[in-house]
């Protein structure tokens, strides 16, 4: 009963924080709304649009759901993927109880609960939440009675539609879950195995007819763009990204917890963990190897299982009886517990970065609305485009003003400058987010020498109706 109040407080704490300070959809997420909005008025998603992400099934038939209610459907999706951090973090809570002890549950859910970078993931809509937070209980799932089968495998099927690394953990799930099982309940385990792949196959066969359309897309982008990618970027990498999403020392204390765990349970004890850990590392050098971007949130299921191992390093000592080995551990816990509050007080300033991120992503979302709601921008977009100086915008506009990939789009890709051209001008920070994108060239965003038809804040609206495209 206490777990169920605790994770009925902690819902009720997200809704509140989401109700109380307003954040939206990144670029990504805001794609899957414009895309299931397409969809349900029976237009083909765009796909292969200049510099659109990669399509994720499950979250694009969310965002045709959420479409359904209209303006407020950008807002409800940061509302899902708020409660799916609050899901991920009781899972987590489950995984280490499981596992280990209550108090391991506690440490790893707190460790997992208080990452900036996840907590940012949350508020921005990204799809690696909802990901995370089904990966985690089907592993939590599996841990509580090992080879359980089908309700692992289901949770595993759909994150598999949310993100490919489920693919692998559910092959190597149906290896796991072999042994001691009929023919017919290995098919159905298979047919779970199958139809994530299968089902994302087949939505980019239909919109695009290449059934591999994610993958090349992908990997085309990231060369386009300049990203960081290659396999001898990817020690590097790995090291630095596992860092910042679980913080050095819960990095460095989850390594420890992994020696510590296999050395007393034994890797069969010890495989979902390791399972997750090594999933999402060679996962990462797959990605290397096939030239997609290296990018953090890549590394986020090896994060978490690090965030549960060291719960272990820090509160194992409770699973121990009294003794000299317990108090032993438990003056190095302690001793470890000091260099990590040492490390918040000087990270301190972070809290404060994400306070400041919530409130340029509010007022990003404000200047855009406050400009697409001039007259002269509604007036002008009626005898043509409008156009931003770099892609990152796109979306925004386009479910704020319910309009077709044709009405909005960048002026990047050579693409002409339209009917009303939009600059991002007077504000360093807005014009380094949202005037400059990798791989643009930086004249997209140099106004024309007259004064512009527009003023709304950060953002200068130029009316070109009528004028030569350039």
């Amino acid at each position: 009963m206490s777990e169920r109040l605790a994770l009925a407080a902690l819902a009720a704490g997200a809704v509140l924080a989401w109700a109380l300070v307003p954040t939206y959809p990144d670029y990504d997420a805001y794609h899957h709304l414009v895309w299931g909005r397409d969809l349900l008025r029976g237009a083909a998603p765009g796909f292969e649009d200049y510099a659109a992400p990669t399509q994720h099934p499950l979250y694009l038939a969310l965002g045709a759901l959420l479409s359904l209610a209209g303006e407020y459907g950008d807002r409800l999706l940061v509302l899902v993927t708020i409660l799916s951090l609050v899901g991920l973090t009781a899972g987590t809570y489950a995984l280490g109880k499981a596992l280990f002890n209550v108090a391991v549950g506690i440490a790893g859910a707190a460790f997992v609960g208080s990452s900036f970078a996840f907590a940012l993931y949350a508020v921005r809509a990204f799809v690696d939440v909802p990901f995370l937070a089904l990966v985690i209980w089907a592993a939590a799932l599996e841990a509580r009675r090992p080879r359980r089968g089908v309700a692992p495998m289901a949770l595993l099927a759909a994150a598999g539609l949310l993100r490919p690394e489920a693919w692998v953990l559910a092959g190597l799930y149906w290896l796991w879950c072999l042994r001691g099982r009929a023919r017919r309940a290995r098919a159905t385990l298979l047919v779970l195995v199958v139809a994530a792949p299968v089902l994302w196959a087949l939505v980019d066969l239909a919109v695009t007819g290449d059934p591999l359309f994610s993958l090349h897309a992908t990997s085309s982008l990231a060369e386009s763009l300049g990203r960081e990618r290659g396999l001898r970027n990817v020690p590097a990498s790995f090291v630095t990204f596992l860092a910042d999403l679980a913080r050095p020392p819960v990095a460095l204390a989850g390594v420890a917890g992994l020696v510590l765990a296999v050395r007393r349970f034994g890797v069969r004890r010890m495989a979902v963990p390791l399972a997750l850990a090594g999933t999402g590392a060679i996962t990462f050098v797959a990605i290397g190897i096939a030239g997609l971007s290296l990018i953090p949130r890549y590394l986020t299921l090896p994060a978490v299982a690090l965030c549960v191992l060291a719960g272990y390093a820090v509160v194992g000592f409770t699973m121990l009886e009294a003794g000299a080995a317990r108090e032993r551990w438990q003056r190095l816990a302690i001793g470890a517990l000091a260099v990590g509050i040492a490390f918040l007080a000087v990270k301190a300033s972070s809290f404060g970065r994400l306070y400041d991120e919530l409130r340029f992503i509010d007022r990003t979302h404000d200047e855009l609305a406050g400009l697409l709601a001039e007259p002269q921008v509604r007036e002008g977009t009626r005898c043509g485009a409008l156009t931003f100086p770099t892609y990152r915008l796109v979306p925004d506009a386009r479910w704020q003003l319910d309009a077709d990939a044709e009405a909005i789009h960048t002026r990047a890709g050579r693409r002409p400058a339209g009917a009303v051209a939009v600059y991002v001008t007077g504000d360093d920070k807005f014009e380094r987010r949202f005037g400059r994108a990798d791989g643009v060239n930086r004249a997209t965003n140099r106004p024309p020498p007259r004064p512009p038809a527009v003023v709304h804040g950060p953002f200068a609206a130029y009316d070109l109706c009528g004028a030569q495209a350039r």
